[in-house]
């Protein structure tokens, strides 16, 4: 695709900012349109972005602004219905994670589209640089064969001290109500980003547990995985963790053979070079990830090339996740 291509955005959440902010800093894009059940938030969006179509209904804005591209940024219950939409009229698709609800609507919906129009899952914290350069030095060799992998998550942003509203649950109130969270809604990302890292993975024992008893889904995890190329992996993980920051904050250490590197918060070193100290902007890094997923769409639309997280990639991810369900006796369906 050449020229400059017309991108529609459906939904206009908390998260829309990050993918306007995104959109904002490709060339050669038009944002031409906005839709939300809410008009007065596709509308505020609408002001702050200067795109001049709004509207509640994501069919009349595809068929009254006819873009090459939409950005689904929407409740996961809503994804398959609005990509059959946009495939229906010959508009290439970016929806955000998770891909569908369960795997097996995935596999339908992968299915029914076939090669109609491109769609890529918007999973992006395989585009974090922090995770990017982990997963280019270890493709480098610096630890040599990777044998143990561990990866620590903590946050508070599913609980509170007395008198104070969890992060996430200000910013999204219904996650309360998720059967099935921390996997599902925080780990998936991690989840992609250490199979960008790693390769792919067999899910080996898992336990979830609850500390927020207002929660109806987990927000722990203890999770041990082994790499197709042998390494154990581990994943420790709690977003109820009082004290911790609101958003998660990750240590990633991979132990192979000639080297152990170390990913703490906002710094990467290896272990033999400690003061070698890669330093990264945690902050900056966040709107990042969007960023580099929607360049990630744009150029595979341009140049005709596969997507990082194309909807089969992001199957895999998917599976992944699910599978842990199902280790843990928890229903998917």
């Amino acid at each position: 695709m050449t020229g400059t291509l017309k991108i529609a955005i459906a939904g206009a959440g908390a998260i829309s900012a990050f993918h306007l902010a995104g959109w904002r800093a490709q060339n050669d894009i038009s944002l031409v349109g906005i839709c939300d059940p809410d008009l007065a938030r596709a509308q505020a969006r609408a002001t702050e972005y200067g795109i001049p179509m709004v509207f509640q209904d994501m069919a009349d804005m595809l068929d009254k602004t006819k873009p090459d591209a939409v950005d689904i940024i929407t409740p996961v219950g809503t994804h398959s219905d609005l990509v059959r939409q946009a495939a229906a009229r010959g508009v290439h698709v970016k929806c955000q994670k998770p891909m569908t609800p369960t795997v097996a609507e995935a596999e339908r919906l992968i299915a029914d589209l076939g090669e109609s129009v491109r769609f890529m899952v918007h999973e992006n914290y395989r585009f974090r640089p922090h995770y990017a350069e982990i997963a280019h030095r270890v493709q480098a060799g610096e630890i040599g064969q990777l044998r143990h992998a561990r990866l620590t998550v903590r946050a508070s942003a599913l609980n509170a001290y007395p008198g104070q509203v969890p992060f996430l649950l200000n910013r999204q109130p219904y996650l309360a109500q998720f059967p099935r969270l921390l996997v599902f809604e925080v780990l998936i990302h991690h989840l992609d980003a250490l199979r960008a890292i790693l390769g792919e993975m067999t899910v080996m024992a898992v336990h979830l547990d609850r500390l927020n008893p207002d929660l109806q889904g987990e927000d722990v995890a203890l999770i041990t995985l082994r790499a197709h190329s042998g390494a154990l992996v581990q994943i420790d993980a709690n977003i109820s963790a009082l004290g911790y920051p609101d958003l998660p904050t990750d240590r990633l250490e991979l132990v192979g053979t000639q080297d152990t590197l170390v990913y703490d918060r906002d710094r990467i070193a290896l272990l033999s070079q400690p003061e070698n100290l890669s330093l990264h902007d945690l902050s900056a890094n966040y709107q990042a990830c969007f960023t580099g997923a929607i360049c990630e769409f744009v150029e595979g639309l341009r140049h005709a090339r596969p997507f990082a997280t194309d909807r089969l990639d992001n199957l895999k991810t998917l599976r992944l996740m699910e599978s842990i369900y199902h280790m843990a006796g928890v229903s998917v369906g």
